[in-house]
């Protein structure tokens, strides 16, 4: 592109040469005519000089005339020839080197006010294009100071507009990646234009496949599509709670859709802002098989007590052998509500936020011996062996009353789902972090499927076994709250038919 000093240039080059020119012809013309009566003039002053000389000579008349006429007519001509020829050089030359005299004061002078212009043009085209660090030079003697100033201040706004705005646009960015809900947004066409990372790995998609695409085309679940369509067709905010099936699971998401209104009321599309709430559905869903648990749980015994005692109330208490039988069911019932009851208060009181135990030097070996003293008549029931391997001075940071509740549920869990005439296998053992306590079993199992759902409340691997050996099915439920509130670990191997593994570890007290 041409620049604004080139182009003026050449304009006054042009200039100046049509009039240099113009003036060149119009002196071609008149120079000759003056050249000519000038030599004339001269020349017949000459001639008369001439003549009177002549004239004082012996020569006669005619001679004279003769030798007047070839001088007139040979000196004449070729004087007037010589002086036009020298007069056209010299105005040839004068004429380019005034051309050449006018281009070069021309080009200094453009070059000082013109360069300026071209300068301020650059810069205000690089500003056009984004680029807020250009800065136009303040040149007081070209006259354009207060313009490049104005530019420059110009510049320096809109660099810290720049400044500012990407900074805003970071982050809104970093809010939108990083926030725990799900959020994308669709402008009028349907197109997407924004998706942060919790949608593309909620709905398990790629923001390749996703950004800048249809949303009809990017393969969002049907029930989504249609709440989105519903957003598009009432253009008002919406809410509502879907379901998403992926890899077998079931995922619930609380959806809340709005329009997004620009300027005066220019609808620009709408935004989808998505929670998941499959934790909360699920501890809902725990709350009512807790309840429902509970109430059924209770019902059986107190449905027991009152039978019976009515059934005494009404005569049978005549008979000693019946009132005696009765008798120790009602007993059998009451201790079972009895354990009930206290599992749950354990279990309530556990599960509280903030719970925490005493934790004091205790040592593993203790606690084994206490819980086979207190499991030891079943043991004798069913006729199991006891084997333990116990490392000597593993001392552990716990609870010293809640640590023998840990070993003595775990045991007796072993020795429920154990058949008769079977081998328990208990190790203590220590590691650099961890005094480690492992019972071993050769019960009924575990499978795969159920190992995640041993710790909840009134869940049982066997339900008739459980129940029948007076088994609350709370009691895994109260020993993983126990072990994590002594800040320790429990792990579970199992294979059916062949035994259950419980590991606890609880962390050594540190010398």
């Amino acid at each position: 592109m041409k620049t604004y000093k080139s182009r003026i240039l050449r304009t006054y080059s042009i200039l100046i040469g049509v009039i240099l020119a113009g003036l060149g012809i119009v002196l071609g013309q008149l120079f000759p005519i003056f050249v000519e009566h000038s030599i004339n003039k001269i020349m017949s002053a000459k001639f008369e000089k001439v003549s009177n000389y002549l004239s004082t000579t012996n020569l006669p008349k005619e001679e004279q005339n003769n030798i007047n006429y070839m001088m007139s007519s040979t000196l004449q001509n070729d004087t007037i020839f010589s002086v036009q020829h020298s007069v056209w050089l010299l105005l040839f030359f004068t004429v380019i080197a005034a051309y050449l005299l006018a281009l070069f004061l021309g080009a200094r002078i453009f070059r000082k006010y013109a360069q300026p212009i071209d300068h301020l043009t650059e810069t205000a085209m690089e500003l056009a294009r984004g680029n807020y660090r250009i800065r136009a030079f303040e040149d007081d003697f070209s006259g354009m100071s207060k313009l490049s100033n104005s530019i420059n201040i110009l510049a320096r706004n809109l660099h810290d507009i720049s400044i500012m705005r990407e900074t805003e646009k970071e982050r809104l960015k970093t809010l939108i990646e990083n926030m725990g809900s799900a959020l994308i947004m669709i402008d009028g066409n349907g197109i997407v234009t924004i998706v942060n990372r919790s949608f593309l790995d909620q709905l398990q998609l790629s923001l390749d496949n996703v950004d800048g695409k249809l949303f009809r085309k990017i393969g969002l679940p049907h029930n989504m599509e249609a709440f989105i369509d519903k957003l598009f067709l009432t253009e008002s905010s919406n809410r509502e709670q879907l379901h998403i099936q992926r890899n077998l699971h079931t995922y619930y998401m609380d959806a809340y859709g709005a329009p997004v209104i620009g300027e005066h009321g220019r609808w620009l599309g709408i935004v989808v802002v998505m929670h998941d709430i499959t934790e909360l559905i699920k501890l809902e869903q725990i709350r009512k098989d807790f309840v429902a648990n509970v109430s059924h749980e209770l019902k059986t015994p107190v449905t027991s007590i009152k039978g019976f005692s009515e059934t005494l109330l009404f005569g049978a208490y005549k008979n000693e052998e019946t009132l005696l039988s009765f008798l120790e069911i009602i007993h059998k019932e009451s201790n079972r509500l009895q354990m009930l009851i206290n599992d749950l208060l354990d279990l309530s009181k556990v599960e509280q936020v903030g719970y925490k135990v005493n934790l004091n030097k205790v040592e593993l070996r203790e606690i084994l011996i206490r819980g086979l003293e207190m499991t030891t008549h079943l043991v004798e029931e069913k006729n199991i062996k006891m084997e333990t391997t116990v490392d000597e001075n593993v001392h552990v940071l716990g609870d010293k009353n809640r640590l023998i509740q840990i070993m003595m549920n775990l045991l007796a869990n072993a020795i429920t789902y154990s058949p008769e005439n079977t081998t328990i296998h208990v190790n203590i053992y220590k590691n650099k972090t961890f005094g480690v306590f492992q019972i071993q079993d050769e019960g009924i199992g575990i499978k795969k499927s159920e190992i995640n759902r041993i710790f909840e409340r009134f869940y049982r691997v066997d339900r008739a076994r459980s129940r029948n050996s007076g088994g609350t099915g709370l009691g895994l439920a109260i020993v993983k709250h126990l072990v994590e509130a002594h800040h320790g670990l429990i792990e579970v191997e199992s294979e059916v038919g062949k035994g259950t593994i419980f590991t606890v570890s609880i962390p050594i007290v540190k010398s």
